[in-house]
């Protein structure tokens, strides 16, 4: 049974003052014709207006109210309160796997066909809004000598001493690198041997950072408080642009995508749905990828097309010729990321 903590209890009023505008919120002028979009707030929410929410409002007249933070909990009290007032959710597709038809709307307008989308990216409740990557990567100013080009590198403390920041939740690449990283082929990294993945993790325990935020590992790349890093496409090239002098190893990383869920109850369920079928046409996808060096959703969409700047076509893994790439499966952490988390949180103070 998938028990999933939500661990942040919000009231419906502070929802419906979020939701009407009070720190930083927008709407446009469409009368009864606007979604409330809900994200991770910043750049990357800047980024979701200016190449997803505009075009749409040109195209349909429909306004946009945003707010952030998107959090598993504020939906799971709107809809057991009967007052659903997010329309579209930037947040991870887990939970809406893991509650797909309970908090989650399933998906079913014909538009959203999944044939579209790379095998093992899409649910009932959720299909890909972009892709990107788990990336390593190892700041070159503190290995002037030899470099590492192995994900066994990452695990090898002598060759390669330093500090490794990695974001704080086990599904950020790091059980999977250190399958690999002791001999598992990547083809069968899947379903992960727990066990085994924390034994090896365990041989540099003492080098890991476990960083709060997308934020603080900026920071630390910048600061060079670490030496290398596991961490997702955007957030590597935004360190690179800030001053890290980061170099991806293009041996082995874990992919996967970014979605928008629709919360359930929402009275603009069929509006919210076009807004997902309009997010991952290639012209959409591309717009965005090129703000933020992702990738688009679908396959059929050139990446040549998309006018990456040097720097981030450094850090996209989807490009040609890097290295053996594995898609994070997604029923495998919809089944058991509640368990990880336990046994995450128990073993960092163990």
């Amino acid at each position: 049974m998938k028990t999933f903590r939500f661990l942040t209890v919000i009231t419906v009023g502070a929802l419906l003052t979020s939701a009407c505008g009070v720190g930083g919120g927008e709407s446009g002028a469409a009368a009864g014709k606007t979604l409330t979009w809900a994200s991770t707030g910043g750049q990357f929410q800047e980024d979701e207006k200016k190449a997803l929410q505009e075009p749409f409002t040109a195209k349909t007249g429909t306004a946009f109210t945003n707010v952030s933070p998107a959090e598993q909990a504020q939906v799971r009290t709107m809809v057991t309160s009967g007052k659903t007032i997010w329309d579209l959710a930037n947040m991870s597709w887990i939970y809406a796997g893991a509650y797909c038809g309970e908090l989650f709307e399933k998906l079913d307008d014909p538009a959203l066909d999944r044939s579209k989308f790379p095998a093992g990216t899409t649910g009932d409740c959720f299909v890909p809004t972009y892709r990107y990557a788990n990336i390593f990567s190892y700041n070159a100013d503190m290995y002037p000598g030899e470099k590492p080009t192995r994900i066994e590198d990452f695990f090898d403390l002598k060759r390669f001493p330093g500090k490794r920041v990695v974001y704080d939740y086990p599904k950020a690449g790091l059980l999977e690198a250190a399958l690999v990283a002791d001999g598992v082929p990547p083809e069968q990294v899947y379903p992960i041997d727990v066990d085994r993945a924390f034994k090896k993790i365990d041989t540099i325990k003492s080098s890991l950072v476990f960083a709060p935020s997308y934020g603080a590992i900026q920071q630390m790349l910048v600061d060079k408080q670490a030496s290398m890093v596991l961490t997702v496409t955007a957030r590597t090239i935004v360190s690179a642009q800030s001053g890290a002098n980061l170099v991806a190893v293009w041996d082995f990383n874990t992919t996967d995508i970014g979605a928008l869920v629709i919360p359930k109850g929402t009275p603009n369920k069929q509006l919210a749905q076009q807004m997902l079928a309009f997010v991952t046409e290639p012209e959409q996808g591309i717009a965005y990828a090129k703000l933020t060096g992702t990738a688009p959703a679908r396959p059929d969409v050139d990446l040549n097309s998309v006018g990456y700047t040097e720097q981030q076509k450094q850090f996209n893994a989807f490009l040609p010729d890097r290295g053996t790439t594995v898609e994070q499966d997604k029923q495998w952490w919809i089944e058991n990321t509640d368990a990880l988390v336990k046994r995450w949180t128990s073993w960092k103070v163990g």
